[in-house]
């Protein structure tokens, strides 16, 4: 089974079935991408071939010399470099002998829909996040200068949170609405949750446009909560394992996609796959994202902080 290739179009499923499991896995995948949102987001028209551009301009520095009346300055010259990030298609599935009905909505193929979304959501945000996390913009609690110096007691405070502030802003980051964002893993948020200025979610006073994962607000931070981050495992002081926390400005990162391309359900119902499926025995559910990359933008728009935490 493992190498059968089903060929057969999912137009054999009910086309308002198929709209029902793909806004259904969309709507799975959604409350799960949480490194996928703080990204800037460009579309690649279809038949542009496989590879996004995204221009970065330099900044002018400030002018301090007066104007001389009558003379024309000389112009400035403009200083810009290219990134790209290239699409590539993403997926999975999972083969089922029970036979699906095709007229209405199987209780089974909501679970394994379910599943899939959950793959799909954990694979695009894994992505992005080891791209976001491979930058050397990296600070260390305790005041260490290495991953392999950080011990469980550096945990992380709002004091190092306000010195990822700090080199934001001193790079001229731009916020997110006022804010940057912290995404930060259970471990890190624990300790966090001890300081007296954190502001929960349910105590804001405007509480639309909130992200995926948020749980408060902390000195300019809005915290971002999310099981599947990074942790560096045995690989601090003595063995220790190490968090990392990803503090991001605006632009950081882009995220682009084939024009249209949206994570979409696959589900082939027994004896779609023609001859390899003589019997009509096999039905499968899947997901497939036909067009997805990430890149770093601007990697002085991201700080990673390394820590430990409480066990």
């Amino acid at each position: 089974m493992a190498n059968t290739i089903n060929k057969a179009s999912s137009a054999a499923l009910h086309t308002t079935v198929q709209n029902y499991y793909d806004g259904k896995l969309l709507m799975e995948m959604e409350k799960r991408l949480v490194y996928y949102q703080g990204g800037q987001r460009r579309s690649l028209p279809k038949g542009s071939g496989r590879v996004a551009e995204f221009w970065r301009y330099e900044p002018f520095d400030a002018v301090t010399t007066a104007l001389t009346e009558g003379v024309v300055p000389d112009g400035q010259t403009l200083s810009m470099s290219k990134v790209t990030a290239e699409v590539k298609a993403y997926g999975g599935y999972v083969a089922t002998t029970d036979v699906l009905d095709l007229t209405g909505v199987n209780t089974q193929t909501n679970q394994l829909v379910h599943l899939m979304a959950r793959q799909g959501a954990l694979s695009v945000d894994h992505i992005v996040r080891d791209v976001i996390f491979g930058g050397t913009n990296a600070m260390y609690c305790g005041k260490k200068a290495a991953r392999d110096a950080v011990t469980a007691a550096d945990k992380l405070t709002s004091k190092e949170l306000r010195k990822a502030v700090k080199a934001l802003k001193k790079n001229h980051a731009q916020t997110f609405g006022g804010y940057y964002i912290a995404i930060v893993g259970p471990d890190t948020m624990y300790d966090l949750q001890e300081d007296e200025a954190f502001i929960k979610v349910s105590q804001y006073q405007d509480k639309e446009n909130i992200y995926t994962g948020e749980v408060g607000r902390l000195f300019g931070v809005r915290l971002v909560e999310t099981t599947e981050a990074k942790i560096f495992e045995g690989k601090g002081a003595s063995g220790a394992d190490v968090a990392s926390v990803i503090v991001l400005g605006k632009y950081a990162y882009g995220i682009t996609s084939l024009k249209g391309s949206k994570p979409s359900v696959i589900v082939k119902p027994a004896g779609s796959a023609g001859t390899a499926d003589p019997l009509d025995q096999i039905s499968t559910v899947g997901w497939k994202m036909d067009g997805f990359g990430v890149k770093m933008l601007q990697p002085e728009y991201a700080v990673r902080i390394e820590c430990g935490f409480s066990a």
